[in-house]
């Protein structure tokens, strides 16, 4: 296939994915009432308005706050929709999500003035479709069809397996914090005249060798574009970089409010330099002239509205005139610093649209469709990959465009096609006896457990592993009333039993603890009856780990029923992110009829670690 047909395909399954994933919002939102969707954790209604004001560009935010208690969907970088229950004519306005906590929102506008309805009362704000991640896409993607830029189609065929990638021979490390496949990965990073692959499976250090070798490009070469998908990576990346001294700028939204984040922000580094104060009272005498310009009204005469007229006019040009030196401060900004951090779409921001830069480099770069990753490749000259396509996939909402190959990713391509990959291989998390079996069936048994990990458990008579069968029990799984998602209440009270006869041979609470479950119903349900540790789903934990992991598969049912249990590297993500005591609790006869969990309780019966339900009747 040429990269033009390979590009063309992607352009009409990201067509066929936009479409299942509007008509999902329909279903989801636009159908439903206040009420299920406030029940959902998708709308916040009624809110109150906390503060109001002007941003960059001088497009106005509001800081939006709720009183309820409830678990909602909200992240920094959402579109959402801005809402009036007062007068039903009132037309929504877009923005995004700048920040969220439990009770506070920030949301950003692009429009020059937020209409009156806002301050009247009634006011609400839910997820709203998003066009335009798929519109960057999208034009990604014609700038590649049209072969608008040449550079990024020579590193195509190199992902495709073309061409094969080039490597001096010029840089070699030998850095005393890294291991010996970290080391070789930095290498490769600074040497690689195109593209160069980080393979990092759980626990083996791909954050701390991906900034080790940032670090050391800083050295060599002008601003360094680093991205990822999600805000919540990109604020990590920012953070672990900024620790190395290097000047980090993070241009786009907040997952959260961190000073060792916010210092790094556009935001925060613009209000700190010296011209700001400038932009800060161009802001205030615009405000004041709207303002002034607002109190006069529509049966004025010809000379009143002509006077308004003029008002606004000068509103305009004293905020046109802050914005000029707000561009000025930018632009510096960007020129002096050495790391610029923001999501892929980020990636396109109005304050990047013209920059390009030697090197990008792009994290967790598996969970991040393909299309998403052109975005910041088209800027570079060359682009650093680091991930695992055994974890967490990409979210393709359109089952068509998923096994079409939507769901391939840039990293799981390159993986399969360049044979100059550096697979990271010695692991820091887990006891080895949790590592084994997925290293058998994800990574060749190529990983090793450091010396450190490799035998640590809770007591000496504790087991690492443990898998309780809930075979011949009857612990069926239920259907949630108006829900599709699945619980099983009789798993959560074997983790409750097993639990409580950990604490007695173990001091738990000394210990970080976890429980996971694939289904979001069985979360909801644990977290009511079990109140230590986190309790979440499989997507929540990504990243994370602690001592102790509980994973509730739920499924039971007489026809071998598994739904997205199939989705192994999910379970990939569960497992490993135990360090010391993994237990599984699922039924063996339900899973039995797949390869994947019919290996996973053989291995368990191998090593010692099954166990049957009944013991905790």
């Amino acid at each position: 296939m040429t990269t033009e047909e390979h590009f063309l395909q992607l352009a009409e399954l990201l067509k066929i994915e936009k479409e299942a994933d509007f008509q999902q919002y329909q279903d989801y939102i636009q159908n439903t009432s206040i009420n299920q969707q406030k029940e959902k954790g998708i709308c916040w209604y009624p809110l109150n308005i906390k503060e109001q004001g002007y941003g960059l560009g001088d497009y106005p935010y509001l800081i939006v706050e709720r009183n309820a208690e409830t678990p909602h969907q909200f992240s920094g970088g959402n579109v959402i929709s801005f809402f009036s229950m007062q007068d039903e004519s009132t037309e929504e306005i877009q923005g995004t999500v700048h920040y969220v906590n439990r009770h506070e929102m920030k949301i950003n506008f692009l429009i020059n003035d937020l209409p009156d309805w806002v301050r009247k009362g009634k006011i609400g704000v839910r997820l709203f479709f998003d066009e335009r991640t798929f519109n960057e896409m999208n034009k990604a993607l014609a700038q590649l069809i049209n072969k608008e830029n040449k550079r990024a189609l020579e590193l195509a065929k190199v992902f495709l397996g073309i061409n094969s990638p080039y490597f001096r021979k010029e840089y070699s490390f030998e850095l005393p914090l890294l291991n010996e496949s970290q080391n070789k990965a930095v290498q490769n990073i600074i040497n690689t005249e195109d593209v160069s692959i980080v393979h990092g499976p759980p626990g083996t250090g791909k954050t701390t060798t991906l900034v080790e070798a940032i670090h050391q490009l800083a050295k060599h070469e002008g601003t360094i574009l680093v991205t990822a998908p999600s805000n919540a990576a990109v604020d990590l990346l920012t953070e672990k970089l900024a620790t190395k001294g290097l000047d980090v700028l993070r241009i786009g939204n907040l997952s959260r409010i961190d000073e060792k984040i916010v210092e790094h922000t556009l935001e925060q580094k613009i209000s700190l330099h010296p011209r700001f104060k400038e932009v800060k009272k161009a802001r205030k005498d615009a405000q004041e002239l709207r303002k002034m310009a607002g109190q006069y009204k529509r049966n004025f005469g010809k000379e009143e509205r002509e006077q308004r007229r003029l008002v606004y006019k000068e509103a305009k040009q004293v905020a046109q005139y802050g914005i000029g030196i707000e561009d000025y401060i930018i632009e510096s900004l960007i020129e002096k610093a050495q790391i610029i951090t923001t999501t892929l779409v980020g990636a396109n921001h109005r304050y990047l649209q013209n920059q390009t830069f030697d090197t990008v480099v792009i994290d967790e770069a598996g969970q991040a469709p393909e299309p998403a990753s052109w975005i910041p490749i088209l800027k570079g000259k060359r682009v650093i990959l680091a991930g695992d396509p055994y974890q967490l996939p990409p979210t393709i909402k359109s089952q068509e465009a998923q096994k079409k190959g939507l769901e391939i990713s840039l990293m799981e391509q390159g993986i399969k096609n360049i044979e100059e990959v550096s697979l990271l291989d010695t692991q820091y998390r887990m006891n080895e006896l949790i590592m084994n079996f997925s290293n058998q069936q994800f990574y060749d048994n190529e990983l090793k457990a450091h010396e450190t990990v490799k035998s640590q458990l809770l007591t000496n008579h504790e087991l690492a592993v443990e898998f309780i069968d809930t075979v011949g029990c009857s612990f069926d799984e239920k259907q949630v009333e108006n829900s599709t998602s699945l619980h099983n209440p009789e798993e959560g009270s074997i983790i409750q039993k097993h639990l409580a006869q950990l604490a007695e041979s173990s001091p738990i609470d000394e210990y970080s603890l976890g429980i996971i479950s694939p289904y979001k119903a069985q979360v909801e349900y644990l977290k009511e009856i079990i109140e230590v540790g986190t309790v979440n789903t499989i997507d929540s934990f990504q990243g994370q780990e602690r001592d102790i992991i509980y994973i509730s598969l739920v499924r039971s049912n007489e026809g071998g029923e598994i739904g997205f249990l199939k989705d192994y590297r999910r379970m990939n993500v569960a497992m490993t992110r135990a360090k010391k005591k993994l237990v599984i609790v699922g039924d063996s006869a339900t899973l039995a009829n797949d390869s994947f969990y019919n290996q996973l309780v053989d291995y368990c019966s191998e090593i010692g670690a099954y166990r049957s339900a009944w013991e905790f009747a």
